[in-house]
């Protein structure tokens, strides 16, 4: 078949992809024009072209920063703790929901469970203040009621940390069950039929049937997460963190807020910016490997 006689055929399958692909050409391809800011000291007024080429110098300026150091180490760190807490937690859900019995309690647990995605993180952080706050939250309303000492859940380092780690649990893993279901959606029931009958329990089955079954599942989104180990969203720290826990909820998207928007340092900020692309790339790239080596299950 001739390459006019297919595309004629099925113009309708072109015509679906072609407002993706304009979409990461102007919104992802496109902004990459702006990447020669971090090579010049860029100046508003003059413009990307006009500014002065100044080359790796203000890579040098970035890299003697002390802060760029506590927020690198603060983005790896809370990056990681994630992918310990938050990652394992969509997995156990939706195993929990796929071997419930009962339809009606699937729909509404979903349901339960989807919801926190859809809020805000200024919402979140507001509730946040609400339950966890040391003066006003309800948790120590409550405990110092009982007689017993207020939690400073927001104001001390260790305490932040596991309330910020418990935030995105709570945020992130109904929504991260999405892709687990439908995964589990496409293993043979028959294999676990015949499991039954051989005499396996629920953990036997899930151990070797489920598990497996969701193995290039698990591996594709691990590669993605520790893609973006050196990424991090900007929301979450900046509204759940304050002063007081500043040495750890401060990292590298607030870094490049203070240093780009609020001091205008536009340099600078793309420096950041091309760094954590940079490394997250990296960071991808060998995962993928490792993946492909030990398991030989490989995404790119």
């Amino acid at each position: 078949m001739s390459t006019n006689i297919y595309f004629r055929r099925y113009w309708q399958l072109y015509a679906l992809i072609s407002l993706p692909l304009l979409y990461f050409l102007v919104f992802k391809y496109g902004p990459m024009w702006g990447v020669q800011i971090a090579f010049k000291d860029f100046n508003l007024f003059q413009g990307i072209s006009g500014s002065e080429w100044i080359g790796f110098d203000a890579f040098v300026e970035v890299f003697k920063m002390k802060d760029f150091y506590l927020t690198l180490r603060n983005t790896l760190m809370l990056n990681i703790l994630d992918l310990i807490v938050s990652f394992p937690a969509p997995l156990i859900l939706a195993i929990m929901l796929y071997e419930a019995k009962w339809v009606w309690f699937k729909k509404i647990s979903q349901t339960i469970l989807y919801i926190p995605h859809f809020i805000s993180w200024v919402i979140i952080g507001g509730i946040v203040y609400q339950v966890f706050g040391t003066q006003s939250g309800m948790i120590n309303n409550l405990l110092s009621s009982l007689g017993f000492d207020a939690i400073p859940f927001l104001t001390d380092k260790k305490d932040w940390l596991v309330t910020y780690l418990a935030t995105g649990v709570w945020q992130s893993a109904g929504w991260g069950t999405i892709l687990y279901l439908a995964a589990l959606t496409g293993i043979n029931r028959e294999l676990f039929e015949a499991a039954e009958v051989d005499g396996a329990g629920r953990f036997k089955r899930i151990w070797h049937i489920t598990l497996p079954g969701l193995k290039t599942t698990i591996v594709t989104l691990l590669i993605i997460n520790l893609g973006n180990m050196i990424t991090i969203g900007f929301e979450r720290p900046y509204i759940i963190g304050n002063l007081a826990v500043r040495e750890y909820s401060d990292v590298l998207s607030t870094f490049v807020y203070r240093v780009g928007i609020q001091s205008g340092e536009y340099t600078l900020a793309t420096v950041v910016g091309l760094f954590q692309a940079v490394v997250g790339l990296i960071f991808v790239l060998g995962a993928n490997y490792a993946s492909k080596k030990l398991t030989d299950e490989s995404i790119l």
